[in-house]
């Protein structure tokens, strides 16, 4: 099985407190089905991009800067990781993650362990 990451991006987003409490429990039936399948494997919600911190150690001391890595209107919000015996159902689960959280999902696979 391959481990699909399926990363949901937000922009500004100003829900209605009901259509926000349909989409949490949407959210939260669509991971009780994708435990239930078998294909879950962790998943979580991000604090707002304004909160991150960069980290760049490349130097001679870290150089540590505040706010998101890239200035966009997006930003990454939250992510699900899974596994799928191919793209094709990874992309179908990620259909459902779409559909549930009401925004579009990247899918992208993870790069195999290289050979011992």
């Amino acid at each position: 099985m391959t481990q699909y990451l399926l990363a949901v991006h937000h922009g500004d987003l100003s829900y209605a407190p009901e259509d926000m409490d349909k989409i949490v429990a949407d959210v939260s039936a669509w991971i009780e089905k994708i435990q239930a399948d078998g294909h879950f494997v962790f998943a979580g919600g991000l604090t707002d991009a304004t909160e991150a911190t960069v980290v760049d150690g490349r130097g001679d001391a870290p150089v540590l800067t505040d706010g998101p890595f890239l200035e966009t209107k997006e930003h990454l919000g939250g992510f699900t990781i899974i596994e799928a015996p191919d793209l094709d159902t990874a992309l179908r689960i990620a259909a459902e993650s779409s559909k549930a959280c009401a925004l579009p999902v990247e899918v992208r696979a993870f790069q195999p362990e290289p050979e011992a």
